[in-house]
């Protein structure tokens, strides 16, 4: 069956950070900012598909009639999704599916979270549910712990030292201060990472995203509607899913994660493209380690040298590809049901030319790669400006 061609029509998002409104008021606002930024009304919208992980920690589940009851348009279907940290890009691939199916001309995708008001002993906790639990979380594994076995194992493997994985701190800073919407809005250095308190080791505080709140909302249609409506929408070219052993134990090696390899090679499948064809990419850097691992799972470096590439500035807002030029989980922030949909937001603003002072220079192609737990799941998507 030939699919149609599907497009972001627009997106919006709320600052990520601590935020004071409720789940319900940032996930409308976010929503709200997509709907005006796509040109369209609400009652266009024909089906909802909204991200979120730990609702219940504001007291509200079942988001996705809440938010079409507050746009005015109640009977629309609505999804909740919840798949770890990487809901956000798994409720737009769900959103993709449909529209490329031909069920829906327009679509909004939403994802939300709020988790800094419950304390970081109850956010912890909840974090550890999304982990292989009676492996790992049960038994006191948490995730900056699982990470730094990955970035210990990294370290001991390939020609790569702590100071590279700062590296990666220091340059997604760089590039949030730039984004008026991050949570870490602040410069820092090699030394500022190394001397940072130590979270488990080799990882320290500033090798570590920060918990955020906030929500990010795009309108997903097909080519028709975007015609129609506005001049300012990127193509949807590439999708893939993959999955890995939930359990960190249960993988052959640690410094790779099976489910992006998997997702990338059906999204660049797709999109008839290759690595080498991605001008940036917005990828999952829970941890310093995550990026460097992500992009050589996704193909931008051979196994083994994204820490020197790191290092060497390649991968800088302008460098050989730009990674995270948001500023990424580690200073844009990470509101674990909005990030995925808030790395579509930013691949929408780069490829339409609203991304202000961070800009990537003529950038044709961007790319998204979002996962859950300790890579669990994972969805990439690729984006085509028109």
């Amino acid at each position: 069956m030939e699919r149609e061609s599907v497009c972001v029509l627009g997106g919006g998002s709320t600052k990520y950070g601590k935020l004071d409104d409720s789940i319900s008021d940032i996930t409308l606002q976010a929503s709200v900012g997509a709907i005006e930024s796509a040109g369209i009304e609400p009652k266009e919208i024909e089906a909802g598909y909204i991200s979120n992980v730990f609702g219940v920690a504001d007291k509200q589940v079942h988001l996705g009639p809440v938010v079409m009851s507050n746009l005015g348009i109640s009977e629309c279907p609505s999804l909740s999704i919840e798949s770890a940290c990487g809901s956000g890009s798994v409720s737009f691939r769900e959103a993709f599916a449909n529209v490329a199916a031909g069920f829906y001309d327009a679509v909004l995708v939403t994802g939300t979270e709020k988790v800094t008001h419950t304390g970081t002993d109850w956010t912890t906790t909840y974090f550890s549910y999304c982990s292989d639990f009676f492996y790992e979380g049960q038994a006191g594994a948490s995730f900056p712990g699982l990470f730094a076995s990955m970035a210990r194992a990294y370290l001991h493997e390939f020609d790569a030292t702590e100071e590279d994985l700062a590296s990666v701190a220091v340059k997604n800073h760089e590039n949030g201060v730039l984004n008026p919407k991050a949570h870490l809005r602040k410069k820092i250095s090699i030394d500022d990472v190394m001397d940072s308190a130590v979270v488990a080791s080799p990882l320290k505080l500033y090798d570590c995203c920060p918990f955020s709140d906030g929500a990010s909302s795009v309108i997903l249609c097909n080519e028709k509607f975007a015609k129609e409506h506005s001049k300012d929408y990127v193509k949807v070219i590439g999708s893939g899913r993959g999955g890995s052993p939930a359990a960190l134990q249960g993988r052959e090696q640690l410094t790779t994660i099976p489910s992006t390899r998997i997702a990338a090679e059906a999204a660049y499948k797709m999109a008839g493209i290759t690595a080498k064809d991605v001008d940036f990419a917005e990828v999952h850097d829970c941890f310093t380690v995550a990026e460097v691992v992500d992009s050589e799972d996704l193909g931008f470096f051979e196994k083994g040298t994204g820490a020197t590439a790191a290092r060497n500035g390649d991968t800088k807002l302008n460098g050989s590809i730009s990674i995270n030029p948001s500023g990424g989980l580690k200073s844009k922030g990470h509101p674990i049901g909005a990030t995925g949909v808030g790395q579509v937001v930013e691949a929408f603003e780069q490829l339409t030319g609203k991304s202000g002072e961070r800009t990537v220079n003529d950038a044709k192609i961007g790319l998204t790669q979002n996962f859950g737990a300790t890579g669990a799941s994972c969805a990439v998507h690729i984006f085509e400006s028109v």
